[in-house]
């Protein structure tokens, strides 16, 4: 044990027992760890502080908005306000798609489409 956890140490168990750590709530607990292993590991500390902090990555923002509006437009009776949501789905998935590197459907990505269609025939009934 080095010198800074046997510190850490002591002065977490001083703070109990002067009463000043409760430890009812967590002690003996799992932690929660978030799943963060989409996260490229230089970028973790930092979007662990934006997301303490209330914000989030645009990224995330941008699924959440696509979500929301999915769910909008299914449950929404009115043509007209289909129709906008559509419209901003539309933007909304087309800006995302900008900003990645690989096209997230499989007819952005042409030569693996091509070659999936080629592999693929229809066997039709002769007549």
């Amino acid at each position: 044990m080095d010198c800074l956890t046997f510190i850490a140490e002591q002065k977490i168990k001083q703070a109990i027992e002067n009463g000043e750590l409760k430890t009812d709530g967590w002690k003996n607990k799992p932690l929660k760890l978030q799943d963060d292993h989409m996260v490229p590991d230089d970028l973790k500390m930092a979007y662990k502080m934006l997301k303490n902090a209330g914000y989030l990555p645009p990224e995330i923002e941008a699924r959440k908005e696509i979500k929301n509006l999915e769910q909008l437009i299914a449950t929404t009776e009115d043509e007209h306000i289909r129709v906008k949501q559509m419209r901003k789905l539309s933007v909304l998935l087309a800006k995302v798609e900008a900003t990645r590197s690989r096209p997230s459907t499989i007819s952005g990505d042409d030569d693996y489409y091509r070659k999936i269609v080629e592999r693929t025939t229809l066997h039709s009934k002769k007549t």
